[in-house]
């Protein structure tokens, strides 16, 4: 094959590499298995109005996501399966661990397999059963409150009695902390306030894999994710972070929240993510930057999917204000930043894999020799 063969070849090949360029292509719609067309997500281009609602979006997420765990905190209140210490002075007669053995089954009065010899157990009703005083209904009491209501009733029988009252073990309320905490596992709420902070310390506390701005806590099905880092800024205590009775705390990794790189950058790789917080500015200059030769710098695309939608974010670096813009769009997990190919890149790619040689072998046939 001549060199003018080789050119005419190469320039049939070149009409049509647009739609077989190798790398991710963006195009208005693509075709599904089935054969029929799918609508790909529009490419929003990166703007200052669109960094700042992005901002703004983010800010009033965090808000509206916690509001409803941000509740004071209340006194312990007795409920089913607490265990309380009775103690009647000048009465040890009263004691748990002095009165007969209950009958196998029972709940309440005396010790039994579920409490300790000295307890007496609030049963499955919320009652309390007490020598003298009879059943009492304690349960959404504070031990205060159980300690006027108990008082009253032995002042029938007993000259000013004197009673201490307190709970002896915590059984009916907890939540459960999982994930990357050095101890998970399940946490009696006790008359500390449980709130978030007491409870991930009270498992060991995190991890050093653990990524503080993505803390979810579940409760009756729905899931509320709390960024530390970001509401320390903004001035929130977390300690006003309130956990009920059957709350799930789970840390998550930081290895869950990496930034993928892919296309034409210096170093492709995945990076993790600083405490929640990344910008497209430093996940570029983390990877090294765009390829000088290979990459389209106008083409800069950040993969954005989501339980609704996919969304796909264009930055043109070679605009004016390129690097405010870079430095002002926060990436979220999971994101995907891939750098396209310049047109010239993916033709030489396309020819070379079709047919190994032929370019630089059309070079050299079209190179007129030296002196002509």
């Amino acid at each position: 094959m001549d060199g003018r063969h080789a050119v005419v070849i190469i320039a049939v090949l070149l009409s049509g590499c647009t739609a077989m360029a190798p790398g991710i292509q963006f195009s208005n719609a693509s075709a599904s298995s089935d054969g029929s067309k799918e609508t790909n997500p529009d490419i929003q281009v990166i703007t200052p109005a669109l960094v700042k609602s992005e901002r703004e979006a983010r800010s009033q997420r965090v808000t509206e996501d916690i509001s409803a765990l941000m509740q004071p905190s209340q006194p312990y209140k007795i409920a089913p399966g607490d265990v309380l210490h009775i103690v009647v002075w000048d009465h040890p007669e009263l004691s748990a661990s002095m009165l007969p053995a209950t009958p196998p089954g029972a709940i309440g009065v005396a010790a039994s397999p579920m409490q300790p010899a000295n307890g007496f157990e609030v049963d499955l009703n919320g009652a309390l059963d007490f020598p003298y005083a009879g059943k009492l209904q304690v349960a959404g009491l504070t031990s205060s409150e159980v300690h006027a209501l108990l008082t009253t009733k032995l002042a029938n029988y007993i000259r000013n009695p004197k009673v201490t009252l307190r709970v002896l073990n915590y059984r009916s309320k907890r939540v459960y902390v999982d994930g990357e905490v050095k101890a998970p596992g399940v946490q009696p709420i006790n008359d500390i306030p449980m709130t978030l902070t007491e409870a991930i310390n009270r498992a060991g506390g995190m991890n050093p894999t653990a990524d503080q701005s993505r803390i979810l806590v579940s409760r009756e099905g729905k899931t509320y994710a709390i960024n530390l880092p970001q509401l320390v800024q903004r001035g929130v205590n977390p300690s006003s972070i309130m956990l009920a009775n059957g709350d799930l705390v789970r840390v998550l990794s930081r290895d869950d929240s990496k930034i993928f790189l892919s296309g034409e950058v210096t170093s492709p790789r995945a990076l993790p993510m600083r405490n929640g917080r990344l910008t497209l500015n430093e996940a570029l200059g983390e990877a090294g930057g765009i390829n000088p030769v290979t990459g389209d710098a106008r083409k800069v695309y950040v993969v954005r999917r989501s339980e609704k939608e996919s969304k796909v974010y264009q930055l043109d670096a070679n605009a004016p204000g390129a690097l405010a813009m870079a430095e002002g769009f926060e990436l979220e997990p999971k994101d995907v930043v891939y750098v396209a190919a310049t047109p010239l890149t993916n033709w030489n790619r396309t020819i070379s894999a079709m047919i190994p040689g032929s370019l630089p072998t059309a070079v050299i046939a079209t190179t007129p020799p030296p002196g002509r």
